[in-house]
């Protein structure tokens, strides 16, 4: 099964964890492609990412996650050879550095046919201000859509089936893309299994930057709930400004 996985790693303005994070993906059993999606930055994330070993595409503007891992699926499947079976995909974030050797378990399952997606649980978390009520946004949506627990819901280390992700597509747009994906797949009878890895993000902070990404994060997870009618009742989908407020 050599070569059978390709890692897409979507990026913005990663400059100072890219070329590390690629790196490690090189490593990983099956990893026969590793390919960077910039996603608008304004750094030098293609560049390193290249020097680092990754094939790379770019989006001349920021599309979101979403457009990224649609945009790196497809690069994969131009670059497959005719004939042969489609790669497994790899989903990775770009800022996890040299813990994304780590990854390999994630793969395992889907290599051996024992599962269509597989979700990655971070075996030590940080706690990050303010992000409970989003995760607990998703959970909630994702057990009242199809009935299953999901751990960390809004974990984007995923492998996927090339069978898996085109039943899904097209994906959710922003941050909603991973709640969406689950959803989607335990509605169509894919295999999603969740599997403890060794990985590590970037510690998010409780700066007013950081707050407004977590509210967008709730928008776009809200805005996939309500799209496949699994919001809890009562759930309102605020503009940002009425979300949060300066300091």
């Amino acid at each position: 099964m050599s070569g059978d996985v390709a890692v897409v790693i979507a990026a913005k303005d990663e400059q100072d964890r890219i070329a590390a994070t690629v790196r490690a993906a090189l490593t990983l059993p099956g990893a026969g492609l590793v390919l960077v999606v910039d996603d608008g930055s304004t750094d030098a994330t293609a560049a390193l990412a290249e020097q680092a070993g990754a094939r790379v595409v770019r989006h001349s503007r920021n599309r979101g996650k979403g457009a990224a891992m649609e945009t790196g699926a497809e690069a994969v499947r131009l670059l497959d050879s005719d004939g042969e079976s489609p790669r497994h995909l790899l989903f990775l974030d770009a800022d996890l550095a040299d813990t994304a050797a780590g990854a390999g378990p994630l793969t395992e399952p889907v290599r051996r046919g024992a599962a269509d997606m597989t979700i990655a649980v971070f075996a030590s978390t940080v706690k990050l201000g303010g992000l409970g009520m989003v995760v607990g946004l998703s959970r909630d949506g994702i057990r009242r859509a199809t009935g299953w627990y999901a751990t960390q819901p809004l974990n984007g280390q995923r492998c996927l089936t090339r069978a898996a992700f085109d039943a899904a597509l097209p994906l959710a747009s922003g941050f909603g893309v991973e709640t969406a994906l689950t959803i989607d797949l335990l509605r169509a009878r894919f295999r999603v299994a969740e599997v403890e890895v060794e990985l590590a993000h970037r510690a998010t902070g409780t700066d007013w930057h950081a707050q407004v990404h977590r509210a967008r994060q709730y928008r776009d997870v809200a805005r996939a709930l309500a799209a496949r009618q699994a919001l809890t009742p009562g759930t309102v989908i605020a503009p940002l400004r009425d979300r949060i407020l300066p300091r």
